[in-house]
């Protein structure tokens, strides 16, 4: 599996940039996000239990608008 960087957060610190990515998977269509890891309890407590193979991760709307421009783009609605 590939990874295509599609773009990162405009406001984030060098090295903290939570990013986004598309896979070239065959099966499915799928995106690997790059975020903060979710260690508040409250959050993790409203999320529930979450499988060892898993991961809660907190990424900006920012980065999600860049998954609606893609899918714009490849609709043709862009």
């Amino acid at each position: 599996m590939r990874a295509t960087f599609l773009g990162k957060d405009p406001e984030s610190q060098e090295g903290q940039s939570p990013t986004l990515f598309a896979t070239d998977r065959t099966d499915r269509v799928t995106y690997i996000a790059q975020g903060w890891k979710v260690i508040d309890p409250q959050a993790l407590a409203d999320v529930g239990e979450v499988p060892d193979h898993e991961a809660l991760i907190e990424i900006p709307e920012e980065v999600l608008k860049m998954y609606v421009l893609r899918y714009l783009d490849d609709e043709g609605r862009g």
